[in-house]
């Protein structure tokens, strides 16, 4: 997990990736469940993004063990969309396999995350289903142009 977490912080998403057992199954509240490749490429699309910004990865209460593991992650970042700084408090939980990353579940307060991110038009509508399957929708988008973008080479 500490490599997992150190190379997360260095934005290096191939040492990340390869702590990811080719079965991978990641969920969060902003992509949901995604599995596979399309996983590892939500973080290649998250660390480019961040590539030459203000981004920091704090990783503490890192506990693992062969089969599972856990950690408290804090990320730091400005939401490109509104210009806005974010404050994450991530808790994540894993499940190994063949000594890899299997499963991967982050979880976290959306909320929290969508007033920081639109100020007062998240204040009024994060909490809402609405913006969790909107948001959701505008990841899962973003993911596919950036997988279509890696398999073209553009």
């Amino acid at each position: 997990m500490e490599n997992f977490y150190q190379a997360f912080a260095d934005l290096d998403a191939e040492r990340m990736v390869a702590c990811y057992h080719n079965e991978i199954t990641f969920e969060d509240p902003a992509f949901g469940k995604i599995q596979g490749e399309k996983a590892k490429n939500m973080w290649r699309m998250l660390c480019k993004s961040q590539q030459n910004k203000r981004f920091q990865v704090i990783a503490t209460n890192i506990v693992c063990t062969s089969e599972s593991g856990k950690a408290h992650w804090e990320a730091f970042y400005t939401f490109s969309s509104t210009g806005r700084k974010i404050h994450n408090k991530i808790d994540a939980t894993f499940k190994l396999k063949d000594g890899k990353i299997i499963n991967h579940k982050d979880s976290f307060n959306l909320y929290n995350w969508s007033k920081q991110a639109l100020g007062f038009k998240g204040f009024l509508i994060g909490w809402t289903p609405f913006f969790k399957n909107k948001l959701r929708n505008q990841t899962q988008s973003l993911l596919l142009e950036f997988q279509r973008k890696q398999n073209t080479g553009i």
